[in-house]
């Protein structure tokens, strides 16, 4: 049972990893999809293993990474500038 959830965890990450690989997206985008997907996928594993619940872990780590991928974002235009 915990196998088919992390692969539903897996299999929304990878759809969502493919809209950040879109030649049309900005930068800003591209950098946003990119950090939610790491963090879901990393919020995915360590919920399976602290609590065997890999979609919460993955919604709670995909809300993180949407925000770190945003902050990351922010800092290379700043630099850029």
């Amino acid at each position: 049972m915990h196998m088919k959830r992390i692969a539903l965890a897996l299999a929304v990450v990878g759809a969502t990893t493919g809209c950040a690989s879109d030649s049309g997206t900005r930068d800003t985008q591209r950098r946003t999809l990119t950090g939610t997907a790491v963090g879901a996928a990393g919020g995915a594993l360590i919920g399976e293993a602290a609590k065997g619940k890999p979609l919460t872990g993955a919604a709670i780590g995909a809300a993180a990474g949407t925000a770190g991928g945003y902050l990351y974002d922010r800092h290379k235009k700043s630099k850029n500038e």
